[in-house]
């Protein structure tokens, strides 16, 4: 039986040991860190598919034709493009090197649909040689460039077009993507979509095949994601008369989770009602006759829950009056989100679940910033040095987004899954980091 009141922010399969040891994917997370060292970030396979498949039932079932494309951005890597691939889903890429992953990974690259603001020739050369499904153009100096690259290659490329729908998803400013004032996407207010669409028609190694819009990222409500397919679909109503046939509709991902234990982020089947409920509404209000194949693009929503980091204890500072520190063998170079948006996670002491919180701490990291605090005012057991650390809800946005500051190697990753354990990343050495370099 499980007795920690932040149980509903780690994965699926979590538990408590006789021991009073974190049970993650049937494997003692005590064991894995002696194993593998830390910090380590471990990936529960049972939540990343379960999570994957409850989006293509919630989706599908209310709306048949629906594609569900994971955004790697979130995290990804060879053995994870593999894992989801063979769930049923898409994979959604936004460099040169996401697609490499993937395509790494064994993912058909006609799954894969290419995102990103600023997208170099080469990339697109990249993308198109190989296959890609989708391009989604988001400027129009891409527009031009990818119809040359299309046509040097003597193919035609199949393209969405991604709008820019000035709907306030009520999100962290650094991820609010679809609002007037973003490098995202073509506006619709100041003409821009439209000449956009219309250029892309035109193309002579261009197929335009619809629209797509993304609002940000941890949204958590349903309401932004169904005025977004309402104003997008609106639109795409007016632009008939330019030529438009919408046959592909992408209303992008951000479904939010919970990082602590007193967030309620609406479920998989709320925000199916919201969008399904929406597109099919505003289709038949539309007169569109042909409904459009949706597109959703989940990533933290499905990676984020599966993950878990763990760190070791060191030292300790504690200052009278003012606030104990925690310190561990992370930090900011592997999760940069507290510092970089003051997000909040829970953490719990994986080998001594079976213990009373007995002292508020702090958890600092050993990075050389005053900044790198991982989680501010936790109550804790008493630790000591050596104990592990573990901090749920960490597969999104924390190794994608990990670096080597102050030269610190970045951590190993492991999947587990029924009593076992396996490596689809390795500890970086300090001859990795260096491997670039020339003297």
């Amino acid at each position: 039986m499980i007795h920690f009141p932040a149980r509903t922010v780690f994965p699926h399969t979590t538990n408590v040991s006789a021991k009073g040891h974190l049970i993650v994917g049937g494997c003692d997370t005590v064991e894995l860190a002696a194993e593998y060292g830390t910090p380590l970030y471990i990936f529960d396979e049972d939540t990343l598919g379960t999570l994957s498949k409850q989006f293509l039932q919630e989706f599908g079932s209310r709306y048949p034709n629906t594609k569900v494309v994971y955004a790697s951005k979130a995290f990804i890597n060879p053995a994870l493009a593999r894992l989801f691939s063979e769930v049923g889903l898409g994979l959604e890429v936004v460099s040169g090197g996401e697609l490499s992953v993937v395509l790494a990974g064994g993912v058909a690259a006609g799954d894969v649909y290419f995102h990103g603001n600023n997208k170099s020739r080469e990339e697109l050369q990249l993308a198109v040689s190989n296959g890609v499904g989708r391009v989604v153009v988001d400027n129009l100096f891409e527009l031009n460039s990818l119809d040359e690259v299309a046509r040097d290659a003597g193919c035609v490329q199949d393209v969405l077009i991604r709008i820019s729908p000035n709907v306030d998803p009520h999100t962290h400013a650094y991820i609010s993507t679809g609002n007037l004032d973003s490098k995202f996407g073509f506006p619709i207010e100041t003409g821009q979509a439209e000449e956009a669409i219309t250029k892309a028609i035109s193309a002579k190694n261009l197929r335009l095949l619809g629209l797509h819009c993304h609002i940000g990222s941890q949204i958590l409500e349903t309401s932004p994601h169904a005025e977004a397919v309402r104003v997008t679909l609106r639109f795409a109503a007016q632009m008939r008369k330019v030529g438009l046939e919408l046959t592909e509709f992408s209303s992008g991902g951000g479904f939010g989770i919970a990082y602590t234990r007193d967030e309620e982020p609406p479920s998989i089947s709320a925000y199916a009602d919201a969008i399904t409920a929406t597109l099919i509404e505003e289709c038949e209000a539309l007169g569109f006759i042909n409904k459009p194949t949706l597109v959703i693009e989940p990533g933290r929503s499905i990676v984020g829950p599966a993950g878990v980091a763990l760190y070791s204890v060191g030292s300790r500072k504690a200052i009278t009056g003012v606030r104990t520190y925690i310190n561990v063998d992370g930090g900011m170079g592997d999760n940069i989100r507290p510092a970089l948006y003051g997000a909040r996670y829970e953490a719990v002491v994986a080998n001594k679940l079976d213990q009373i919180a007995e002292e508020e701490v702090t958890i600092s990291g050993k990075f050389c910033e005053s900044g790198d605090v991982l989680v501010s005012g936790i109550a804790l057991p008493s630790t000591e040095p050596g104990d592990i650390i573990a901090i749920p809800a960490s597969g999104a946005y924390c190794p994608a987004m990990s670096s080597n500051y102050n030269m610190v190697a970045r951590p190993a990753i492991v999947l587990v899954g029924g009593g076992n354990s396996r490596l689809i990343r390795r500890r970086e050495s300090y001859q990795d980091m260096m491997a670039s370099d020339v003297l």
